[in-house]
């Protein structure tokens, strides 16, 4: 199988993430802040080694400010909903997944929120200057993805944050496609609120995920409950990170995180990153050999990361997918993407795109492959409509 959907989840993980999460479920697989005994377990001090990894992977100062969560939705979950109050203004984009997108409209729609959704032209590029004219008096958060993850165009979030900070709006960045195969340093690029996923780019295992909280930013809970500390209290500790990791801890999920970032952090994001642009270019410039395919978002490849969309004139999406599946055991991503403004705005709301979407792992030779395969569909569609 040639598996090209690591948009959605990378497959497969350095063989340490296996090994890891098997070693803490085998030997560590306890509960941390509940197990009883004196002083710190092996368990904890694992998962405060994970929050510091994460802290070091983005620039962070102060790990006790990673939070943990199911995974980058819980994470925007909890950034957007912690930060709004009655009356404030939001300003995001047309690029946004669900994720970001299905909190604002609920916040909207229940009058608490007046959201800005900024627009793209058509190859999914933002205009900044747009964004900026979109600032009121009571704007309070900017929320932005930093990459698609559908077209896979990269934002400028260092001049995003730069305004922000300039204009005292909170920012938030769903990294959900960047971390680990984009540089991220929060410090430099003024993020207030950073969303991370650890089941695509940072090659952990899916159900984990982080928030990052800038010092001075405060945020409500978006649920209580037991710690393991403090339990005397009958509120919600104030401590970070206590504070919002309420509940059992997933702890093989983090485990398996801290082994994927070591894995980056030995192998170099910046190598990952020229790697998988090395695959998208390589598929695009096949790709505009092949009649009747559109490519889809700004095709210049230092502004994108491995994902690339497309549709082949004459057949539905899901029929590429399927036949690409079913026929030469190429495992792609058909339909919306969970991000319906964007294909609104390309005009692809009704056919959705063909995604294929690379990791460090995938090669030259199963691109090539892939452009074969698509050649061959176009050259004779009849043969493999459905």
């Amino acid at each position: 199988m040639i598996y090209v959907n690591n948009a959605a989840t990378t497959c497969p993980k350095p063989e340490r993430v296996y090994q890891a999460i098997n070693s803490c479920m085998r030997e560590v697989g306890y509960n941390p802040g509940r197990s009883g005994g004196v002083g710190i377990s092996r368990i904890e001090r694992e998962i405060f080694d994970v929050r510091s990894k994460v802290a070091k992977l983005i620039n962070a100062p102060n790990s006790s400010r990673v939070i943990f969560t199911s995974g980058a939705t819980e994470a925007l979950n909890l950034g957007i909903k912690g930060i709004l109050k009655q009356d404030d203004h939001v300003i995001t984009t047309e690029l946004e997944h669900n994720s970001v997108l299905r909190p604002l409209r609920k916040l909207e729609r229940s009058n608490m929120i007046e959201l800005s959704i900024v627009q793209v032209d058509q190859k999914g590029r933002l205009n900044l200057k747009q964004l900026e004219d979109q600032i009121q008096e009571n704007t309070r958060l900017i929320v932005t993805t930093h990459a698609s993850n559908v077209i896979g165009n990269v934002i400028d979030i260092g001049r995003i944050g730069e305004l922000a900070h300039q204009r005292g709006i909170t920012y938030l960045v769903d990294a959900a496609q960047t971390a680990g195969v984009v540089e991220i340093d929060i410090e430099e690029m003024k993020i207030d609120l950073l969303a991370l996923a650890g089941h695509k780019s940072l090659y952990g295992p899916t159900g984990i995920g982080a928030l990052y909280i800038k010092e001075g930013v405060e945020l409500d809970t978006l649920i209580e409950g037991g710690t393991g500390s403090d339990s005397l209290s009958t509120y919600q500790p104030i401590l970070l990170p206590d504070r919002y990791e309420a509940g059992t801890l997933n702890t093989m999920g983090i485990i398996g995180l801290g082994a994927g970032i070591d894995f980056l952090m030995e192998t170099g994001v910046a190598k990952i990153r020229a790697e998988e642009l090395e695959l998208a270019k390589r598929f695009i410039t096949g790709l505009e050999k092949i009649d009747d395919i559109i490519i889809y978002g700004d095709l210049d490849v230092e502004e994108r990361v491995g994902v690339v969309s497309f549709n082949l004139k004459g057949i539905a999406a899901a029929d590429v997918a399927y036949i690409l599946e079913n026929q030469f055991d190429i495992l792609v991503r058909a339909g919306l993407h969970c991000a319906p403004l964007l294909h609104q705005a390309l005009n692809t709301k009704d056919i959705g795109m063909v995604r294929v979407s690379f990791s460090y792992f995938n090669t030259e030779e199963e691109v090539d492959i892939i452009l074969d395969v698509l050649s061959k569909i176009s050259k004779d569609k009849e043969e493999f409509s459905l």
